[in-house]
């Protein structure tokens, strides 16, 4: 009951921006996407509604998202939760802080997902998950400790790592910011944090069939930049066909000269954040012509301080490319460009080690 009502309050206020496709109107792509993930998510979860108005990328979302975090071929979905928690905080994305906590409270128990919450990952009580979020917190950065378990494990939280990356821009866009309601005080979000966490538990704790989501997209190459993925089929299956359907809508809703723009700045991006002042990226867009700089300065705060896309970000795109998906497009590919990165770094890691 705790989980119908608030996910029922999450789909009618927080999907910005675009109007999703709703479950009972889904078809072809769209509705066998949306059935998968009602299976195993108990609902179709929010973070899916805004990639439904291009099928193809609610398809790559799923497999993305899915195969290196549901099934647990060498790494338990505690460890995975604790990842995910951590790169969410690091994108200052609340909305998938408080998703991925919720599933640590059953899983770690209220302390250590409270830890991940407020960036305490030191508390952590649990020595695996501690280490697990101290290296998902620096993942992105030059700092980023050694991957902290058995190289067999690195296609599964690369991929979890890379995943969240991705999710946690296109949340931060299109989503409102809190996945709870923001009026709660601190103890009565806990309580409700628990409530939730019973309800979810055997969607936490049940199997999960490695390469379900592959059929949904067509197969592609493994690219370099996703080597990482290498050691485990079904998650550099995923991640190639999803790579493929980002790439793909780049191309159609970014001209060369964005995608080249947003190129050139993650070469030289440590990891740092941007701060609040938006000029670097006005002096990075001045020389563009009118419609390039609408879309630069949606691609590069979606990639690099996705927290800063604001309703005037989004019109000045819009007038330019008025329709949804182009939209959806656009900010899928500036997602994606720094998952991509983040991952990429770490195949250099992993070899390092082998």
């Amino acid at each position: 009951m705790i989980v119908g009502r608030v996910a029922s309050s999450v789909v009618r206020r927080h999907v910005k921006y675009v109007t999703p496709v709703p479950t009972a109107a889904a078809s072809g792509l769209v509705a066998e996407t949306y059935a998968q993930i009602a299976d195993e998510m108990r609902l179709v979860v929010t973070p899916a509604l805004p990639h439904s108005i291009v099928p193809e990328l609610l398809a790559a979302y799923w497999m993305l998202s899915r195969e290196p975090l549901l099934p647990t071929s060498a790494v338990d979905r505690s460890v995975k939760e604790a990842v995910a928690a951590a790169v969410s905080v690091a994108n200052i994305c609340p909305y998938c802080v408080d998703m991925h906590s919720v599933g640590l409270y059953d899983l770690a128990g209220e302390p250590d997902a409270e830890a991940v919450v407020a960036d305490r990952v030191e508390e952590m009580a649990d020595d695996r998950l501690r280490r697990a979020a101290r290296w998902a917190r620096a993942a992105h950065t030059d700092d980023a400790p050694p991957f902290p378990f058995d190289e067999s494990a690195r296609p599964e939280l690369v991929g979890v790592v890379v995943g969240f990356h991705y999710v946690s821009r296109m949340v931060n866009v299109f989503l409102a910011n809190f996945l709870l309601p923001p009026g709660l005080s601190p103890r009565a979000r806990r309580r409700l944090k628990r409530g939730i966490s019973r309800v979810l538990h055997p969607a936490l704790h049940d199997p999960r069939e490695p390469g379900r989501s592959l059929p949904l997209l067509p197969a592609a190459p493994l690219p370099a930049t996703a080597a990482w993925a290498a050691g485990n089929p079904h998650v550099a299956a995923a991640t190639a066909r999803a790579y493929a359907a980002f790439e793909a809508a780049g191309e159609r809703a970014l001209s060369p000269a964005v995608r080249d723009l947003v190129a050139e700045r993650l070469a030289g991006w440590r990891g740092e954040d941007t701060g609040l002042s938006r000029r670097w990226c006005e002096l990075l867009i001045e020389g563009l012509p009118e419609a390039d700089r609408a879309a630069g300065r949606l691609a590069l705060l979606t990639a690099f301080a996705s927290y800063q896309v604001d309703e005037e970000v989004i019109g000045e795109f819009r007038r330019h490319r008025p329709d949804d998906r182009s939209l959806v497009e656009a900010v899928a590919w500036a997602s994606f460009a720094v998952a991509r990165e983040v991952g990429a770094r770490h195949v250099a890691a992993g070899a390092s080690r082998t």
